[in-house]
């Protein structure tokens, strides 16, 4: 299994006990990402696309393991992710290149049934 697929499933106790103690706080978390993903002018793809984009920029492991597999879950085409991976590439310089490896590696295993 991926290491960055590893660290989101070691940190859902975390985030479970965390819910139950702030529950409030996390439900509004939840709800508003409820309301985001959404089609609307832009595509539910289009928005995790720009998700996982950012979760990479600010080099969220947990985020780019959970944006990678709904991505992967929602039959985003590898070719729309590389697209995505070239603009932060662009943007991010070496550290987005490294992170975009690891992006498209956890993509690629999520796709193929991992």
């Amino acid at each position: 299994m991926n290491y960055l697929l590893k660290n989101l499933k070691d940190l859902g106790p975390h985030l479970i006990g965390l819910r139950k103690e702030r529950t409030d706080v996390y439900d509004a978390f939840q709800e508003l990402g409820k309301k985001v993903y959404v089609d609307g002018e832009l595509s539910h793809a289009q928005k995790e696309l720009i998700a996982m984009a950012i979760s990479i920029a600010t080099k969220c492991d947990p985020c780019i393991a959970h944006h990678a597999r709904a991505l992967a879950k929602m039959d985003v085409s590898r070719e729309a992710y590389q697209e995505m991976l070239e603009v932060v590439i662009q943007m991010g310089g070496g550290p987005g290149l490294m992170k975009s490896g690891e992006a498209m590696a956890i993509f690629d295993e999520v796709r193929a049934g991992g």
